[in-house]
């Protein structure tokens, strides 16, 4: 019974350590940003933006891994030199905005930006 009663109780503990570690997620603040994917090899630039930087490059990873990137360059170059030959980069940082349309405005502002700066092609 002891050991019953101890996963029980361990349960709760881990129950209450679960929402705590929800909770925290959800509070956290995701940083606006421009990024830019660099291959050496091919010699070309992708400029993008994305509303949460820390996420971003994962799913073009997973996109590209799977062979659904719905830009057709990146992809061939991805499937021409493979995954070490491209390199993800953060290029500026977006101070954070309360509204979500002075967000986005900035960001397709600075990505326009980046994308002559870099002679890169915009994703």
């Amino acid at each position: 019974m002891f050991d019953v009663g101890r996963r029980q109780v361990a349960n709760v503990v881990g129950k209450e350590d679960r929402k705590a570690a929800v909770a925290a997620y959800k509070e956290r603040k995701s940083v606006a940003g421009v990024f830019a994917l660099r291959c050496p090899s091919a010699g070309s630039v992708w400029v993008g933006g994305a509303p949460d930087l820390d996420k971003i490059q994962n799913r073009i990873w997973f996109q590209l891994k799977m062979g659904g990137c719905p830009h057709r360059s990146l992809q061939a170059a991805w499937n021409a030199y493979g995954a070490e030959s491209l390199v993800f980069e953060v290029v500026e940082r977006l101070e954070d905005e309360e509204l979500a349309f002075a967000r986005a405005a900035a960001l397709k502002a600075r990505v326009a930006h980046w994308v002559a700066a870099l002679g890169a092609e915009a994703i």
